[in-house]
């Protein structure tokens, strides 16, 4: 049943969304297998972390979800014969930044090597990046051979570009988006050139930049991030994005003697378009029907169908689309004039429905276009904004003629929305190339068809059936990754079959190698090309050369398309499965093309051909000693992410669930609780494909108690006199620690009377006004009852600030007072705020430049002494407000009183 027809379903578009979401749930979360190094707990038991418990005879909500997703997509007529852990592959190895072997890094003082141009035969790899061109050697990219030509923008262009509100950090530049071959002696490029785009020829000899630059706005994006592609097609230029600022996203043609573009009225062809790629399909070759050669344009729009009314409103859907045209079109005589006449779009379905959004495409024929297949990768929309998963499917080129050989859709303005269109359809069909049988009827160019034919092109451009993956459903299903770029090679292996080979750059730097086979598809390993995350921009396969290379925001990088020494045994190179490695009998070397004799390899099952029982012949033993009681791990590193750890106890298997003292983890084997019967010999296996390779041999010995020589033996009364040593030395260790406490705190007693009978302490130098801080006397804490002791008796309590120079001679702690002391003037009335923004100080702790102050007992009552007319408070914060003038220290932030 199709989409068209999902309305007979007893269904309301709510419980689609809803059954979508469970089916993306399902995908994210465990519900489609996990990755066993991901599983971090120990079976069984608790205290350690237990694994959860299966088997509760409860359906989980994820479950729910995903099996009535699962019913609706194939209600829908997309049917998977696979279950869902088989579509999650998960890759055999993983190899880090540091376990990285014969890997080159080229990048110069710019950013952006996105755009490459591979030229085997000359053994250059062109890169366009921001504001330069390179040519590198192919064989080595950084032996430092490269050439360079600069080709920066103007000071005047990225001033412009500023006005316009670009951001002058990454987008007014010139970013070399386009970098092909002309001719036998020219390159054509073109850059976005600060948002006015140029384009150049340039000789490819001489690598310098011409005299003359051409206009670029009709041939590249003024926005560096606008989705882009490009070919040079018989020295025509077939571009597709959006140009101008706003502007619609266009397919046109330039270089040519007669330029066509997209119609825009009263339909709009393309409808907010992102383009990804465009493929050449040379379909003129041997066609028995003299057809013409087509190129093939993939992007993702925004959805018109209206299937579109199941879903959310207030969400436009985006769908992943591929539109073709003929070369060899010309445009029309009087409608279509300039305009393309064989343009027709179709849907390309990959997994979940109107929520996929395409990131790259790749294609590869078989020596005939008619073998062609299309691989892609897609992410999910905007609408997921807190999922991530990838799909890649397959695609034929049958497939995408089939769409495009099928009924119509037609735009019902009464209800603005897109449905089939079962009229009449004239003659020769619309939307296809000049065929013999057109030109045996008087149409040999695109100018010669009748105008009702040109008539139904311009508002029939979208087709009813959509385009299916090969075998009805995707290739691989990843979740928590973004695959955004494709490149794809196919490699003839030792059984006389040839594979394909998926290399997916991912969108925080690592490399994803597939290899496709008839069980499925197999992830032999994923790579860590850049130790900083950031996206994979480009990839671009050399046969000749061996290698991979990587385009990427920070440089280019030439990875070995095969690092075959890195499996150590016959049954890690089998097991890899990799069809550019095989085992010689000694070691895991690379196909070489002329010479294969001897060599062992295994693509479709992954364990044939090793003639040793086991993976490695024997390991040394290690010792283990504990005690009975005690804890022990047993290590073991798996190093394929699909082995299962199978641990041998004296020859007999150790199951990996049931008993509470041996249990089985993803690093080896815990032993709790120690007992003699555990003593033995241990041995782990990596179980994977039905082998078993020996990683790791121990044996274990369990001690009832620690070993002690049988001279050394103490007896009973021996033993109670050690024991009552021991005590001794104890008490006299504590005794003499409490004599040391004793004394010391004798001595801090001392030299704080030694401090008190001083009565004074002087801030810095003696210099003329200082401050003399005095102690005074216990007997100043409480109010005299006697006229003598109210002399004694301050209202600020213990602290007593006189100014003044501070004597130097130590005086007792109450300074006899002068005869007769001339009054002070009366302060003048401090303000609110002190100079330095603090306020008048309280009867709390304050701190100013760093300094800490603390009011001790300060008491409110009016002054009793004849010294002073204001309150403590007041002449602290005069002397301190003299003192931040007088600078008494250099470093007002470094002393406090």
């Amino acid at each position: 049943m199709g989409w068209q027809h999902l309305a007979t379903l007893p269904a309301s578009g709510a419980a689609i969304r809803y059954a979508q979401e469970g089916l993306v749930a399902g995908l994210i979360t465990g519900s489609w297998g996990a990755h066993p190094k991901d599983q971090q707990c120990w079976p069984g038991g608790s205290g350690l972390g237990g694994c959860p418990r299966r088997g509760s005879g409860k359906m989980s909500g994820g479950t729910a979800h995903l099996l009535t997703a699962l019913f609706v997509v194939a209600a829908m007529g997309y049917p998977s014969r696979r279950s869902a852990t088989d579509l999650h592959a998960t890759p055999r190895t993983t190899v880090t930044f540091d376990e990285l072997s014969g890997v080159r890094h080229f990048s110069a003082h710019t950013f952006n090597y996105s755009t490459l141009l591979l030229e085997d035969d000359r053994g250059i790899l062109y890169v366009g990046a921001r504001g330069a061109i390179f040519a590198l050697n192919s064989s080595d990219v950084a032996d430092g051979s490269h050439r360079t030509i600069h080709w920066e923008a103007s000071p005047e262009k990225q001033m412009d570009c500023l006005q316009k509100g670009k951001n002058n950090k990454t987008e007014c530049f010139n970013h070399v988006r386009f970098l092909q071959r002309l001719n036998s002696t020219h390159l054509y490029a073109c850059g976005t050139y600060a948002f006015h785009p140029l384009c150049a020829a340039i000789d490819a000899d001489r690598f310098m930049l011409p005299s003359h630059f051409e206009e670029g706005k009709e041939k590249c994006p003024y926005d560096p991030a606008r989705g882009y592609t490009g070919l040079i097609v018989d020295g025509g230029l077939y571009t597709a994005t959006r140009y101008e600022f706003r502007s619609l996203p266009d397919i046109r043609r330039n270089l040519h003697q007669r330029p066509l573009k997209t119609e825009e009225s009263p339909l709009h062809w393309l409808n907010d378009a992102e383009f990804v790629a465009s493929v050449l399909v040379q379909e003129s070759k041997d066609s028995p029907v003299g057809d013409d050669d087509k190129i093939y344009y993939f992007f993702t729009e925004r959805a018109g169908e209206e299937t579109t009314s199941f879903f959310d409103k207030s969400q436009v859907a985006r769908v992943a689309r591929v539109a073709r045209i003929c070369k060899s079109d010309v445009g029309g005589k009087k409608i279509l004039q300039r305009k393309w006449t064989s343009f027709m779009k179709a849907r390309l379905v990959c997994y979940m429905p109107y929520y996929e959004v395409l990131r790259s495409v790749c294609s590869l024929d078989g020596g005939g276009w008619a073998s062609t297949v299309f691989y892609a990768t897609f992410t999910l929309s905007a609408q997921w904004r807190t999922m991530e998963a990838s799909a890649v499917c397959r695609y034929n080129i049958s497939a995408v003629q089939h769409a495009f050989e099928g009924p119509y859709m037609e735009y019902q303005d009464s209800a603005r929305k897109w449905s089939r269109y079962d009229g009449a359809v004239p003659e020769p069909r619309p939307g296809s190339c000049i065929t013999d049988h057109s030109r045996r009827k008087g149409y040999n160019s695109s100018q010669d068809l009748p105008n009702s034919v040109l008539d139904f092109v311009k508002l029939h451009p979208l087709m009813f059936e959509e385009v299916k993956p090969a075998g009805g459903e995707p290739l691989l299903v990843k979740k928590s990754v973004t695959y955004s770029r494709l490149a794809v090679d196919r490699v003839q292996a030792l059984d006389g079959r040839s594979y394909d080979v998926l290399f997916m750059g991912t969108g925080d730097g690592w490399i994803h190698k597939v290899v496709v086979a008839d069980s499925g598809v197999h992830i032999v390993e994923e790579v860590q090309v850049f130790r900083d995350p950031q996206p994979v921009e480009s990839l671009v396969i050399s046969h000749a050369q061996r290698s991979l290379y990587v385009g990427a925001p920070g440089g280019i990088l030439q990875v070995p398309l095969a690092s075959c020494a890195r499996y150590a045994s016959c049954y890690d190179c089998i097991l890899a499965r990799d069809p550019y490695c095989a085992w010689d009998g000694r070691t895991c070397r690379a196909i070489a093309s002329t010479d294969s004799t001897g060599l062992v390899q295994d693509i479709q099952s992954g364990n044939k051909g090793c003639r040793s029982s086991s993976g490695r012949g024997s390991l040394p033993w290690k010792n283990r000693t504990v005690l009975r009681g005690d804890d022990v791990l047993l290590p073991c590193d798996q190093r394929s992410n699909l082995a299962r750890a199978v641990w041998l106890l004296n020859g007999s298997e150790v199951p990996a669930t049931g008993q509470d003292q041996l249990r089985v983890g993803v690093d080896g084997l815990l032993v709790t609780d120690t007992l003699p019967q555990h003593s033995g010999e241990y041995r782990c296996y990596g179980e994977e494909q039905g082998l078993r390779t020996l990683l790791a041999a121990y044996s274990l010995t369990v001690l009832p108690e620690l070993p002690r020589s049988p001279t050394d033996t103490p007896q009973p009364h021996a033993a109670s006199q050690v024991d009552s040593d021991v005590k001794v030395a104890y008490i006299s260790a504590i005794v003499a620690l409490v004599v040391v406490c004793a004394v010391l705190s004798a001595i801090l007693l001392y030299m704080s009377c030694l401090e008190k009978r001083k009565g004074k302490y002087v801030l810095g130098e003696p210099r003329p006004a200082s401050v003399e801080l005095q102690t005074v006397s216990a007997n100043c804490l409480r109010k005299g009852h006697h006229e003598e002791e109210e002399e004694l008796t301050y209202p600020d309590g213990c602290l007593r600030i006189i100014p003044g120079e501070a004597p130097t001679a130590a005086t007792s702690p109450v300074k006899e007072l002068p005869a007769a002391v001339p009054p002070l003037p009366p302060p003048p009335p401090l303000p609110a705020e002190l100079t330095n923004g603090v306020g008048a100080l309280p009867n709390v702790l304050r701190k100013m430049n760093g300094n800490s102050y603390m009011l001790l007992q300060q008491q409110e009552e009016p002054l009793a002494s004849p010294l002073y007319s204001a309150s403590f408070t007041e002449e602290l914060s005069k002397i301190l407000e003299k003192r931040k003038h007088t600078q008494l220290v250099e470093k007002l932030d470094e002393s406090s009183v």
